[in-house]
């Protein structure tokens, strides 16, 4: 009887184990934001997809060019889900006294709007090479009163983003629009481009729905 109980832990936990292995496979790629919304993204396609983001910040486009094959690795991803923006449209200054030495005022741009383009460019080329569906996530709202950097330049990049998309056959996640829609305190304080755990759950359930819909779910 002992055996046959422990014959039958055995293939519970083998059967277990191959589910786990068959699940389709998710790679999030982003700054700050995308790091806040991944374990709500986890928690909504539990025992559905296996959902992983890649280790640290992936910061600006100049970061994912340099980064973007370690972050691949040799997983043979179903869905990808990316994005960069915050940083290349950020403004610094090595004298700010802000967090990041923001400073939309006195700072030097990360990366120009026609090179963050070109960049994206490149990017979306290398990750098609993946072969994995892949979703590219509009960058979310500037708010009023953030120190590095200025409202209307997120619209201004996703136009640049979205013509980048449209020619590789990408498709959107509007996070912008939904984060636009956000009421002010979701964000973690005035003028912050990060958000409370309402706000990246928010985030979390649309780039899951996004996911499950790639995947034909």
């Amino acid at each position: 009887m002992k055996t046959r109980t422990v014959f039958a832990l055995f293939f519970l936990v083998l059967t277990a184990s191959l589910e786990a292995k068959e699940l389709p496979k998710a790679l999030l790629i982003g700054d700050s934001i995308s790091i806040g919304y991944t374990p709500h993204v986890v928690v909504a396609l539990k025992g559905k997809v296996d959902v992983r983001h890649h280790k640290g910040n992936a910061q600006h486009t100049g970061t994912g060019q340099k980064m973007l094959d370690r972050w691949l690795g040799e997983t043979d991803w179903d869905v990808i889900h990316f994005n960069w923006g915050l940083w290349d449209l950020c403004y610094r200054h090595p004298q700010s006294k802000e967090q990041g030495r923001r400073d939309k005022e006195r700072g030097t741009l990360t990366t120009s709007f026609e090179q963050y383009e070109k960049n994206l460019d490149q990017l979306a080329a290398r990750l098609k090479k993946a072969k994995a569906k892949l979703i590219w996530a509009h960058t979310t709202t500037v708010p009023k009163g953030e120190a590095g950097r200025k409202v209307g330049d997120d619209d201004k990049y996703n136009e640049a983003a979205a013509r980048v998309m449209k020619k590789h056959g990408i498709e959107i996640n509007d996070l912008n629009a939904l984060t636009d829609s956000f009421p002010t305190d979701f964000s973690v304080r005035p003028g912050d481009v990060h958000y409370k755990t309402e706000g990246s759950k928010k985030l979390g359930q649309a780039v899951a729905l996004k996911i499950m819909e790639a995947l034909g779910r």
